[in-house]
């Protein structure tokens, strides 16, 4: 009888590993139809939209994070203009 409980144990994990596979084969699927239609979702048009903009202005960056430091941006009214133009080319 202890034999029996060996084979069960043993089938007992094989069906966890295969549940595992199938698992990890339906999220493969999942994936690759998300992956293949996502240019025809609003996301995957912004994320197109993003990946086609310029790289980041050093300078413009580094002279943007000393003048916040310093206090002398006022960050409320140009994070309103700069929200406003972002949705703006997002819409166009």
């Amino acid at each position: 009888m202890p034999d029996s409980g060996y084979k069960s144990r043993f089938q007992d994990q094989s069906r966890q590993e295969q549940t595992k596979e199938d698992l990890t084969l339906d999220k493969d699927l999942v994936m690759e139809q998300i992956l293949k239609n996502i240019h025809n979702t609003p996301i995957g048009q912004v994320l197109k939209r993003i990946a086609s903009l310029p790289e980041v202005r050093r300078k413009k960056v580094l002279d943007l994070r000393r003048r916040l430091t310093e206090g002398n941006y006022d960050v409320t009214e140009r994070l309103d203009v700069a929200l406003d133009k972002v949705l703006e080319d997002l819409t166009t």
